[in-house]
């Protein structure tokens, strides 16, 4: 479990340009969660999942990892992060020696390197015949993908992830947030920095939102899209399948459930209807 207490962090204390970036915050993370924090430019977002992974120290609260403090070495590498743009990290010859970077930092074995890179290119849904490409020859979404198995070739029991879909076309996006869901399904416990109000209802089952570093909400997904309010403050927006299923209740059918997918929206509206979908 991942236990955030009372933590509060400022910036550039005792200058002009004081900013205090988290206020008090308290949360925790359990093993097998898949969890979003959302949140408005400057809302302490990547100040917190930075701290997380113990990449800033800390003056005031605490982080422990599985009962260890973050700055403990052995607490950190349970974490593994991978920012926003992180093909931008890339920079050896070969996809292999990419991902294999980390292993070896960690004075793991030859043949123990060599098996994380293959599994690390198979949880990311890339095949071993890329071992030897080049990153930079590789597509936008690929080379997304093998920054993201660099990570995972670490083994981390909590990943975290800024933004993994920025930047993407809708092929490449639509499938690094397969290979997130598939990662969660296999036991990682994922905490997923967005903006996507759509990508929230579909992977995370606990949403936390951000705003002028405090907590506004910490709860369900579902619970969140019908609180208007909070999402106007926090700078967000309703997803369109949400958006869509208000609109069909305030058009007479109030009886109509607040929906997170398209799916759920057609199979509502087929219960209306008395028919029965072609998907199912």
């Amino acid at each position: 479990m991942i236990d955030v207490k009372n933590l509060t962090y400022t910036y550039m204390e005792k200058t002009p340009f004081e900013k205090t970036a988290l206020k008090n915050i308290s949360l925790s993370v359990d093993e097998g969660n898949f969890l979003a924090i959302a949140g408005h430019t400057g809302s302490g977002k990547s100040t917190l999942i930075q701290i997380i992974a113990g990449l800033i120290e800390i003056k005031f609260g605490s982080v422990e990892v599985d009962g260890e403090p973050v700055k403990e070495k052995s607490a950190r590498r349970n974490i593994g992060i991978v920012f926003q743009y992180p093909e931008h990290q890339l920079f050896e010859e070969t996809v292999e020696k990419d991902i294999a970077f980390g292993p070896i930092n960690f004075g793991l074995s030859e043949s123990e390197v060599a098996a994380r890179v293959d599994e690390a290119l198979k949880l990311v849904g890339l095949g071993v015949e890329l071992k030897n490409s080049s990153p930079f020859e590789l597509s936008g979404g690929q080379r997304r993908r093998v920054a993201i198995a660099g990570i995972l070739a670490l083994k981390p029991k909590y990943l975290i992830l800024d933004e993994p879909t920025a930047g993407l076309d809708p092929r490449a996006r639509k499938k690094i947030l397969s290979e997130i869901k598939n990662l969660h399904k296999l036991g990682v416990t994922i905490i997923l920095v967005t903006h996507s109000m759509e990508d929230i209802a579909a992977l995370a089952g606990r949403v936390i939102v951000l705003a002028d570093g405090e907590i506004l909400f910490d709860g369900a997904p579902r619970k969140l899209f019908a609180q208007e309010e909070i999402l106007k403050r926090a700078g967000l927006l309703t997803p369109s399948t949400a958006a869509l299923a208000k609109k069909i209740s305030r058009a007479g059918f109030e009886n109509f459930p607040l929906s997170l997918t398209i799916d759920e929206v057609e199979r509502e509206i087929l219960k209306m209807l008395g028919g029965k979908s072609k998907r199912a």
